[in-house]
């Protein structure tokens, strides 16, 4: 690869390559959109209530 001198030319390779990056993420958060947010939260509460009661032994 042969690297340029030129500020301007370096400058619109960069502009260019953030407006790329840009419409990836935008493409990536409108694929996420449609997925139910994960909470971690949650699913330790859903966990914990699913778990079987500590009883006391009958002994």
């Amino acid at each position: 690869m042969v690297k340029t001198t030129d500020p301007a030319a370096r400058k619109a390779r960069l502009a260019a390559k953030l407006r790329e990056n840009l419409h990836r993420r935008k493409a990536q958060a409108r694929a996420l959109d449609g997925s139910p947010p994960h909470d971690h939260c949650a699913i330790a509460a859903k966990n914990e209530s699913d778990a079987l009661p500590n009883l006391p032994s009958e002994s």
